[in-house]
């Protein structure tokens, strides 16, 4: 069997672990007495009074129709199936291509942190994989038909008040909408509105509209939070020359040499557990379904978001007591002389974390 080969980490920790000059303070930044960034200080703005977004943020939430699969065309659906049957594989950012609009919604785990650097005439965003994205706020219009699409579009905003509108048109089909591998077609339209509510908190609306793969067009709301005293650090997807090479097997074929374990087993593994990863509190929930194990981690591991604060996700056994995942990771129990676990490991690239049973 192709055991599944947990690498995702070996680019979505970069992510967070973005902070090398944790002695340097960011500067002008408002702070409290005791020298933390004051969050809900009042909201900055520029010589031309217009509200400034520059400085470094990451997506804490997400929610709304965008994340319902009845709002979702059924070659999407599939399409979203097969990705998750082959861990994620295909995902752009793994053949060290341009992530495109799933950074819009995507957790500092999945490369959604991003830097913007604000002009009178345009608003730069610079992404953790080296790629970047320009919205002209110069008073152009996009093009109804663009001649190239693009991996990233192209995009030109305006200011309604203290919101920052932006249009973006002329997408290619080779991205996908959200890290979980959510497609679209060449039609797609995105309308995002910018609000910074006050120094440390942005809210973006985002409405998307593409008939060849929604039903509808969907909106999602997006909780961004300003992160001071860190830096947005490169990564280079193929530094490695062997990794992709690695990253094999899929979860049917790991389905078809599954290891028998026999239900007592199981019960023995079924509870609650936490512990930390990158920083981050995490809860893994283990139940028994139809004689299977199934985990609910919170958060979920794509950090995307969604209007769940978790995700449901498939077990295959490797042996009795180690288990691959659809969400892309490994998962080994410890048990204490009766049998009963005690402490599950969550495997990444980076190695085994540790959670202890809570309940």
């Amino acid at each position: 069997m192709k055991k599944l080969t947990v690498f995702l980490l070996a680019l979505s920790s970069a992510g967070t672990l973005c902070a090398q000059w944790f002695g340097m303070p960011t500067p002008g930044v408002p702070r409290t007495d005791d020298g933390r960034v004051d969050m809900t200080a009042a909201v900055p703005r520029g010589a031309d009074g217009k509200v400034d977004l520059s400085g470094l943020w990451v997506p804490v939430d997400a929610r709304g129709s965008f994340f319902e699969a009845a709002n979702i065309q059924d070659w999407a659906r599939d399409a979203m199936a097969a990705a998750e049957s082959d861990f994620y594989r295909n995902d752009p950012r793994f053949a060290c291509l341009p992530s495109g609009p799933s950074t819009l919604p995507a957790g500092a785990s999945v490369g959604g942190m991003r830097r913007f650097v604000q002009h009178p005439d345009m608003l730069a965003e610079l992404r953790y994989d080296m790629s970047y994205r320009q919205i002209f706020t110069d008073g152009r219009e996009l093009e109804e038909e663009p001649l190239l699409p693009t991996w990233g579009g192209y995009s030109v905003g305006h200011w309604e008040g203290d919101t920052l509108v932006v249009d973006s048109n002329g997408y290619n089909d080779l991205t996908w909408l959200s890290r979980e591998g959510l497609p679209h077609t060449e039609q797609l339209l995105i309308s995002e509105r910018y609000t910074r509510n006050d120094f440390g908190h942005l809210t973006l609306e985002v409405e998307y509209q593409d008939p060849g793969t929604f039903i509808r067009p969907v909106q999602a709301t997006i909780d961004l939070e300003f992160r001071a005293d860190t830096e947005l650090l490169e990564i280079i997807c193929n530094e490695s020359a062997t990794g992709q090479q690695h990253y094999s097997g899929s979860l049917e074929e790991a389905q078809e040499q599954v290891v028998e374990i026999p239900a007592a087993t199981l019960e023995n593994y079924v509870g609650t557990y936490q512990g930390i990863w990158l920083g981050n509190m995490i809860t893994t929930e283990f139940l028994v379904e139809d004689g299977e194990l199934v985990l609910i981690r919170s958060p979920r591991y794509s950090d995307t978001g969604g209007n769940t604060g978790s995700a449901r996700y498939t077990l295959v056994a490797l042996s009795q007591n180690a288990f691959d995942c659809s969400c892309g990771l490994g998962f080994v129990f410890h048990t204490d002389d009766s049998g009963k676990a005690t402490e599950v490991d969550e495997v990444h690239v980076s190695g085994s974390w540790p959670f202890v049973r809570v309940d």
